[in-house]
């Protein structure tokens, strides 16, 4: 058993063993030409692993799947220091179940002593970009479903190995930021006594038609929490002044392009401290302003035209993403020699590659789908490999309470924010809400259940996972410094304990796993099985500490150590507390 290899790695290293002795008959078939894979039991009571291999490779030993499981069976039944039992049921599954006395030795030589996750062969330098919320208002609950699974995407990557930058990507440049300035500017003067005229739908009236009627754009922010931001500056000492000056001299397009680097920045301010509050720290603030700044949008035009992706039409200059799957192909200078935002995309992403990263993810909203392929194609063009870059979709979250949807609407400022969201979930609102949003996949909507969420009770699976840890957590203080033993080798194995040291010794390669997919919903599901298996154990005949012999309380002790500590472990991987003592903890 080498260091950090997991238990699965151990049962497929044995089953490809096996798998040689078998073909050892057939002189044309090579090892790596076979599918040899090996699954978790569907169901517990036909074992702890799996394989199919006799079915999938049927065409190629074209020999009867039966027969083929039953030589499997034979010669694996001799590695008794690993299977308690190995069989087949038809038509070709070839079950294991592991030895308690190897699964205790795995969990005392990996859990015991902290070796808790497996490392990957090659470390990479990783660049995770998630949330980059424009830095218009609040972030919103999307924006939270981001931060909780980017932050333990991250988690779980370094926990393998990995280098992991931690990025958010400010768009501070452009139209929008300039009708975000407008929007302060219209509600400032609102507070210094002149109305304002609210335009209902888009149309061709000027920016300066705009500024001067004071007028609030139908595309602009109409939220309370731009009132508040317009109050604030006036009552800055060192604001104030200069918008009652440009306010005099009717300077209106100053004040608003001012206006809307104080609110980005207000905002920037707002938003790290609602990220703070929900446990999520970026190694990197990256503004899309200094790209522009120092010229690297344009100039990575040059890049583009030297691929020969680019074509002109109606002096636009046009990049041929339809070669990398777009329905079109997307315009990156416009016939007035200004940059379009893909331009500036691409530029970031250059930007990325130029800092020597291997492996490029970036988290992006549910209404970003589309523009997939043409960023894609872009780095792609910039000789960067396809494979290594990646985008993952955070789908839409549905607040639902009492079972129906909650509405959101951004523009009109009545939807729900982060800091709503952890507000309203109280005291535990950064557990619940991490653990919400990271227990389900990305790529599929999430209901997120308030009532649910506001319930302390165990039928919340946060609770439900933190009372366990807690109860293991009150079996030490009950039983004090008892726990000493260095090994639970002479522990009778029942099947509770023998289920309990199974899902133990699962843990490592789950993380592995969880990481390797960058799919952090698969913790949150093995952990609640785990709990489960904890609680059959905890309930189980013989099982309780206090009520043990001295010789079995040791023995119990050290199983329940390693269950404390994957609970620990694994909670803190997806930014949840693992508390030692809880109020209703039984």
């Amino acid at each position: 058993m080498k260091e950090n290899e997991t238990l699965k790695q151990i049962v497929l290293k044995a089953l490809e063993e096996g798998v040689k002795e078998v073909i050892a008959s057939f002189p044309d078939l090579d090892l790596n030409s076979l599918k040899i894979k090996i699954e978790y039991s569907r169901d517990e009571k036909f074992g702890d692993y799996s394989t199919s291999f006799a079915l999938e490779n049927s065409k190629l030993l074209k020999k009867n799947p039966i027969q083929v499981s039953q030589d499997l069976v034979a010669i694996l039944q001799r590695k008794t220091d690993l299977f308690e039992t190995v069989d087949f049921t038809p038509p070709g599954f070839v079950n294991f179940r592991i030895s308690p006395a190897f699964l205790l030795k795995f969990v005392e030589s990996s859990i015991l002593k902290g070796n808790y996750f497996p490392q990957v062969n090659k470390s990479l330098k990783i660049n995770l970009e998630f949330v980059s919320a424009n830095p218009t208002g609040p972030l919103n609950i999307v924006s939270a479903r981001a931060a909780a699974t980017g932050d333990a995407m991250a988690s779980l990557l370094k926990a393998v190995g990995h280098k992991v930058d931690k990025e958010f990507y400010i768009n501070d440049y452009g139209n929008q930021v300039f009708l975000l300035g407008v929007s302060t500017l219209v509600r400032i003067r609102e507070i210094k006594g002149e109305s304002f005229t609210l335009q209902e739908s888009e149309d061709t009236t000027s920016i300066e038609d705009v500024l001067e009627k004071n007028i609030l754009p139908a595309e602009g922010y109409r939220g309370e929490y731009i009132k508040e931001i317009a109050s604030s500056f006036l009552k800055d000492s060192n604001r104030a002044p200069k918008i009652e000056s440009l306010l005099k001299e009717k300077k209106y397009r100053e004040l608003a392009e001012l206006c809307s680097a104080w609110t980005v920045e207000s905002n920037l301010i707002w938003q790290r401290k609602d990220l703070d509050a929900f446990g999520v720290e970026f190694d990197n603030y990256f503004s899309e302003k200094t790209l522009h700044e120092s010229d690297k949008v344009l100039a990575v035009m040059k890049d583009l035209e030297t691929s020969g992706k680019i074509f002109e039409e109606d002096g636009k200059k046009v990049f041929r993403s339809t070669e990398y799957g777009d329905d079109k192909d997307r315009v990156v200078v416009r016939d007035d020699g200004r940059p379009t935002y893909l331009l500036a995309d691409i530029a970031y992403h250059k930007n990325k590659i130029e800092r020597g990263y291997d492996r490029i993810f970036d988290i992006w909203g549910p209404d970003h789908h589309g523009y997939i392929a043409r960023l894609s194609g872009a780095v792609q063009s910039l000789q960067y490999p396809k494979e290594n870059f990646k985008v993952i979709i955070a789908q839409q979250v549905n607040l639902l309470e009492s079972g129906q949807k909650v509405k959101m609407s951004k523009r009109a400022g009545s939807f729900q924010t982060m800091s709503d969201l952890i507000g309203f979930l109280g005291k535990h609102g950064k557990d619940v809400g991490r653990y919400f949003f990271v227990m389900r996949s990305l790529d599929a909507p999430l209901d997120f259940d308030l009532d649910l969420a506001k319930d302390e009770s165990d039928k919340n699976p946060v609770f439900y996972l933190q009372y366990a840890h807690a109860r293991i957590c009150s079996i030490f203080k009950e039983v004090g410094k008892e726990t000493s033993a260095e090994s639970a080798a002479g522990l009778e194995m029942t099947e509770e304990r023998k289920r309990l040291l199974f899902w133990i010794a699962r843990f490592p390669e789950e993380i592995f796993d969880s990481a390797n997919a960058m799919e952090p919903h698969r913790v949150t599901n093995y952990l609640q099985s785990f709990a489960k298996t904890f609680t059959s154990f905890y309930l189980g005949k013989n099982n309780r500490l206090k009520d043990a012999t001295p010789e079995v309380r040791l023995g119990l002790a050290r199983i329940c150590l390693a269950a404390r500590n994957v609970l620990s472990q694994g909670l803190s991987l997806i930014g949840v507390s693992a508390p030692e003592r809880m109020d209703k903890e039984s």
